[in-house]
C-alpha cells in the first residue's frame, strides 16, 4: 500500500495541492512531517524501543516511538497513532515539547512527551518495527552512549528541558 504525505515548507506550513509519496525523492525545499514521542513513566523511568534488525540502525535502542504523518493527519493525531502502533500504549495526554527541521532528510520533527502510569509490562511490539523494549532510569539513559542509543535529538530535549 502506498503511503501518502502532505508537503510542507521549512516553516511548518502545509503546501496546498502537493502530495508526497513515501520512498520517492522530495523536491528541494519540500519537507514531510515526523512525530516522535518520548514516553516517561510516573516513576521517572523512560521507555526505550529496540529497532527491528532489518531496519536502518537495526538492534539499536530509541528513546522515542514515532513516524511520518499520513496525508491529512495533524501532528497530535500522528503522535497518538504512532505511539499506539509502536508500543500498544494509548496516549492520554501528549505535550508538545519541541520542533526541529532536518534539511538532509527533508523532515520536520514535532516532539512530544507522554507521561504515563501504565502497566510497564503492557508494552506491545510492532512487527517489522520493534523487537524489544525496556524501561531505564535517567542515569542509565545518559550512560548508554551512541553505540547503543540513536536518539541524539531527543536526548538533548530530555537534558535541556529536564524532563
Amino acid at each position: 500500500m502506498t503511503e501518502l504525505w502532505d508537503a510542507y515548507d521549512n516553516k511548518f506550513n502545509r503546501i496546498k495541492d502537493m502530495t508526497l509519496v513515501r520512498g520517492e525523492p522530495l523536491p528541494a525545499g519540500v519537507y514531510h512531517l515526523v512525530c516522535d514521542i518520548i514516553v516517561k513513566h510516573r516513576d521517572g523511568s523512560y521507555l526505550l524501543m529496540q529497532r527491528d534488525l532489518r531496519k536502518h540502525y537495526g538492534g539499536m535502542w530509541e528513546l522515542t516511538a514515532g513516524g511520518s504523518a499520513l496525508q491529512g493527519e495533524a501532528p497530535l493525531d500522528c503522535a497518538a497513532r504512532e505511539l499506539k502502533e509502536e508500543t500498544g500504549l494509548t496516549a492520554v495526554n501528549l505535550e508538545e515539547i519541541g520542533r526541529g527541521v532536518h534539511d538532509m532528510h527533508h523532515a520536520l520533527y514535532v516532539e512530544y512527551l507522554c507521561v504515563t502510569d501504565c502497566d510497564k509490562q503492557a508494552v506491545l511490539l510492532q512487527e517489522g518495527e520493534t523487537i524489544g523494549y525496556k524501561w531505564v532510569d535517567r542515569d542509565t539513559l545518559f550512560t548508554m552512549g551512541t553505540r547503543k542509543l540513536i536518539s541524539d535529538r531527543t536526548m538533548e530535549l530530555v537534558r535541556e528541558l529536564n524532563i
